[in-house]
């Protein structure tokens, strides 16, 4: 039986998780947006560790019934976008997360209890 769209968001917490992923954060925005279910924001330390969290997710996210439907700036390595319909998750370095402060932009969002979210006030 597939996950529903909570449970793959948070199947994808879980493995950022194991790869050290920085300041995790999972927004509710299927009541906001039609773009998606889910985002899932979090940061790594360099580029060679956002290349790793996408490929990460890549290769133990998939499923039959979520595929990854795009991936956006893999090469530059500074946001990765990786689009698996449901849920969207976007990988920043550090100063990139901060110029775009996704978390304000969808504020009203409400943030999913994962115990490893930082506070989106």
């Amino acid at each position: 039986m597939p996950l529903d769209a909570k449970e793959f968001a948070l199947k994808a917490v879980g493995l950022l998780k194991d790869k050290k992923a920085q300041d995790i954060c999972l927004l509710e925005i299927g009541r906001l947006s039609l773009i998606a279910d889910y985002f899932l924001i979090c940061s790594g330390l360099n580029k060679v560790q956002t290349q790793a969290l996408s490929d990460h997710l890549q290769e133990n996210l998939q499923d039959d019934h979520y595929k990854l439907l795009r991936r956006e700036g893999y090469e530059e390595a500074s946001w990765i976008l990786l689009d698996f319909g449901t849920l969207v998750v976007h990988i920043f370095l550090p100063e990139t997360r901060s110029f775009y402060n996704l978390e304000r932009l969808w504020g009203n969002a409400g943030g999913v209890d994962t115990g490893c979210l930082t506070t989106l006030n």
